[in-house]
Order: C-alpha cells, then structure tokens, then sequence
C-alpha cells in the first residue's frame, strides 16, 4: 500500500526522543520540527507507533497540508483532500483543533468549515447528503500555524502519556512522557540502582522500570485506531502479542521515596499496576534521609518548583536540602526537574548540562549531574537504604 504520513506530536524539548524511539522501530524521520515528528508507514507503524512510543503526545494521519488565509481557501484545501480514502460513509468524524499567530483565528468558525468542507466531499463521493455518523470515530485534528494548515486523523484517542498504570495521583503530578524522556536521557544502567526521594505518584520510578524491562507502555490500554476499518483487529493482536514477545525479565533495584504516607500507597497501587510492583519499592522518608550503601547509582526527581506546589521558600529549603544530601552520593549521577532559575545556587553546584523542556506551560530545565561512569559488572540486589 501508499506509504502514510504519520505525526507524532511532542511536548517542546522532546522532539529528539521521539525522533529516537521512531528510529528504534524501524522507520526513519522525514521532518523534525518543534512539537512534531514526522515519518512514513504503514497501518503496522500506526499500531507500533501508538503501543511503543513513551514521550509523544499522540499518532496522527496527516491528510491534507496547505496554505490558507482565507475561510474559503480553508473549505477548498480541505474539500480537495481524498477524504473517501479515509472515511466510509457511516463513520463519525468530529472536528477540533487549535490557530496560533494565523489571520484564521476562530477555532469554531474553523472547526465548522473543515466539517461542511468533509460533508461536501464525501456527499459528492458517496451521493448522499446526510451522514448520521453512527460508525467508528475518526477524530479530525486541525492545526493552523502563520496560515498552514494541516489536517489530520488522530489515532490514539487519550493521551499518549495515559498508560493506564495511574487510576489515582497526587497534585501536580508528572506526565509520563517526560518522566520517560529523564530516563532516557539520564543512560541509566538497570545493573546499578535508580533512585527517587520525591516520588509522589511513583510515574519516573515506574517508567524506569519499563524501559528496562522493554514493557510497551500501551499495551494494557485502548486505542481509536483500533475501530479504524482499515486496521483489522488481528494485525492489532499480532502487534501486540510482538510486543509480549519482547518483555525482559530483567533484575531491578529501584527506590521510590516520599515523605507523604498516602501519596507512597499510591505509588505502591501504581507500580502493580504497571505490572512492575517487584522492581519499584516504595518506601516513607524524607528526602535528607535518602542514603544507600552502593558506590553507583543515578538519583531522577521532580521536586516542586514553587509555581505548582508550595512556595517558594519552602522549594529553596528543599533545594539545599537536596543539595547537602546528595553530595554524599559523590559517584552517582543526579537528573532534576525543576521550573526553578536559582536552582543550581539552592542546590550548592552547577549542573554539567541543562536540557530545556516545557512541562504544561512551564519553561523547565532538567539539570544533569553526571558521576563516575561506573564500572560494567552486574550486582547483587537487596542493598538497604
């Protein structure tokens, strides 16, 4: 079959680990730009993009892309697009979207003109008028930047980051997408132990644990695709019976700390969820009482930043705390999170790298310290903190 154009949507500041985790699959990127990934495939790619990609949005088909400055060259770019390649004619195909620096700047006048523009085009396909859209759901997503528009098919339904793992958590808490995108970041090697004193809801202890035991972060949840006609419910099954195929069972040492007693019971719910209750090992403490009698490890939290939780008193405090902490832990390597500008001041040292990132409309850095690279034996596990 014609090669499709899929589009993977990113949080700004992740678009290389997804362009990573495409590669990883198979398929090469045709475009990356800020907040998207593009690349070629077929409906396989669709099913492997929306069960294996950990720091994307969504999975889009893109159907149509133009200029437009007016609302008619919207309807006519849109009308011109094969709609009845996609859409038989009992599907329903609700419309949303969003316009950002574009002299198209009504999302409900657009909204309402690409829905009569695919009416006229399927009308002239299928010779009817009326479509009572009681079939599969084809979400069309629209978006219109310095008047380019692109129209696309949205695949996946919820969320990327909603796995299926976190039925209950606490405020403020961290996607998933970015807690995979720290992992990643950080090269954390499954032999040494990984560490969060500020666990919350256990989701970066949790995706650590799934990363290295190559478990598929979709593949206990439901996507829209799957009632696509196009996409028959074995080649569903067979990609997730591949993906099954491929689970690790390797040894974990994880440790996933908070002072919260209620929010650690969470993080325990969580992480059997997530099928990885045996890695993740919660536990009641304060973040000055983080300690472990191993050489090496690595240390990745999401402390609060002062604008979500707290103020920012408190997070100063906290900061110091971290700071004094951590620095008995000479040979580990520490991955923070934080919205905070005067982090690196509260935390007594000045990061080897910072890698800018949005989480929500938070401009954030993850500050990278790196350890001793350590030495590539294989451990024993049950070390205390």
């Amino acid at each position: 079959m014609e090669k499709i154009e899929i589009i993977i949507p990113t949080i700004f500041g992740l678009e290389s680990f997804v362009s990573q985790e495409v590669r990883a699959l198979g398929y090469e990127t045709t475009q990356v730009e800020d907040g998207r990934v593009t690349f070629l495939g077929d409906w396989e790619a669709v099913c492997k993009a929306n069960l294996w990609i950990r720091t994307g949005e969504r999975v889009l088909i893109k159907v149509a892309e133009f200029n437009a400055v007016t609302f008619d060259e919207l309807f006519e770019g849109t009308k011109a697009a094969s709609w009845s390649d996609w859409l038989d004619k009992d599907c329903a195909f609700p419309v949303t979207g969003y316009t950002l620096k574009s002299k198209l700047a009504s999302v409900r006048d657009c909204q309402a003109i690409i829905k009569k523009a695919v009416v006229d085009s399927l009308s002239n396909k299928y010779s009817i008028t009326h479509f009572e859209e009681t079939g599969a759901v084809y979400q069309i997503r629209f978006s219109i930047l310095k008047d380019k528009v692109t129209i696309m098919i949205d695949t996946t339904g919820d969320h990327l980051h909603k796995r299926g793992y976190r039925a209950v958590s606490n405020a403020a808490p961290l996607k998933e997408t970015i807690a995979a995108a720290m992992v990643m970041l950080s090269h954390w090697k499954y032999e040494y132990p990984l560490a969060d004193p500020l666990c919350g809801s256990g989701t970066i202890p949790i995706e650590a644990a799934m990363i290295k035991r190559n478990i598929a972060p979709g593949l206990t949840r439901h996507f829209a695709c799957e009632s696509f006609n196009q996409i028959s419910e074995k080649l569903f099954s067979d990609c997730r019976e591949d993906a099954r195929s491929v689970q690790k069972d390797v040894p974990l040492e994880i440790f996933a700390s908070d002072i919260d007693k209620k929010t650690i019971e969470i993080a325990k719910k969580n992480a059997q969820l997530a099928g990885v209750g045996d890695a993740v090992v919660p536990k009641v403490s304060d973040v000055c009482d983080f300690a472990c009698d191993l050489q090496y490890g690595t240390v990745i939290c999401n402390p609060p930043y002062g604008e979500r939780l707290g103020d920012e008193k408190m997070c100063r405090k906290l900061y110091e705390k971290m700071g004094n902490t951590f620095k008995n832990l000479d040979k580990w390597s520490y991955y923070v999170l934080t919205s905070n500008e005067d982090f690196e001041k509260h935390f007594g040292k000045q990061a080897n790298k910072k890698r800018k990132i949005y989480n929500g409309m938070l401009k954030c850095n993850i500050y990278q310290y790196w350890g001793e690279r350590p030495p590539r034996i294989f451990r024993e596990s049950n070390h205390e903190l």
